[in-house]
């Protein structure tokens, strides 16, 4: 994409996944009040602001109303920690210092990909040597996500688990998990999550053993999900991509839209 069409996806993304956006799961709730949209989740949901309208004159005290908001919430009902999602076109420019001054924590930015679902689905890709998709569909094949995604990050990810496992059991059709296996062992685990009339999907995921690195699992976990998006008549694939997953999704075709960082406010001691 040149730069003026991916200006046009950016303000159409901005419009669709942030100021009109859906809420992610079964039980959460986006509301847009005053200046700013915000999500609320209960249990494990992701709890925080998806965007805001704001200037110099009014960021301080949106800061403070928000961090007031979450935690008047008791923690069942997505009180405590929550995340202001900062993308770096947003308004006024010193947001992120703002919101370091409020306490937030931020953590390591991402890149804002997105490319055209047609384009991707038609890419021709072989699964490596011994390796085997396998779509997940319940529990198990969770557990096995998990499983990888230790190997590959070092971390464990309980919120993600049960995103995944509420989708799978309320939303199926939301969402599509895979695995890519060495006979029964997982090597790596991908999602997309698309919600309804949304004309982004979201790739999220990806993450490898590192023994299995280098082989073009990523890049078919990437084809493997496009194709689904396009059976399904979504235009455009985001990601929020890491430095180590920006190079390989930029060779496949996709365009920058900018950085985005998770500024987080820490739930109390």
């Amino acid at each position: 994409m040149d730069p003026d069409e991916l200006l046009k996806v950016r303000d159409h993304y901005d419009a669709r996944m942030r100021r009109d956006a859906p809420p992610d799961a079964p039980g959460a709730r986006v509301e847009r009040v005053g200046a700013v949209v915000r999500q609320t989740a209960p249990a494990l949901g992701w709890n925080g602001v998806l965007w805001s309208d704001l200037d110099e004159a009014t960021a301080d005290a949106e800061i403070a109303a928000q961090v007031a908001y979450f935690a008047s919430r008791p923690p069942q009902e997505g009180g405590g920690e929550f995340e202001w999602k900062l993308y770096s076109h947003d308004r006024p420019a010193d947001l992120g210092e703002r919101l370091r001054a409020a306490g937030f924590v931020p953590e390591p930015p991402e890149t804002l990909l997105v490319a055209r679902t047609a384009e991707l689905a038609g890419l021709p890709v072989r699964p490596p040597q011994g390796i085997t998709l396998r779509v997940v569909t319940d529990e198990a094949g969770v557990e096995l996500m998990m499983e990888v995604h230790h190997r590959a990050f070092g971390t464990r990810r309980p919120r993600i688990r049960e995103q995944i496992l509420t989708l799978l059991r309320d939303e199926p059709g939301t969402i599509e998990a895979v695995l890519a296996m060495a006979g029964e062992v997982p090597v790596s685990a991908a999602r997309m999550e698309m919600r309804p009339g949304s004309p982004f999907a979201g790739l999220w995921g990806g993450g490898t053993d590192p023994e299995w690195r280098g082989r073009g699992i990523y890049r078919l976990l990437v084809a493997h999900r496009a194709r689904v998006a396009a059976a399904r008549g979504i235009p455009y694939l985001q990601v929020d991509a890491s430095d180590d997953s920006r190079p390989i999704l930029e060779r496949l075709g996709f365009g920058v839209l900018g950085v985005t960082t998770p500024y987080v406010w820490p739930a109390p001691a």
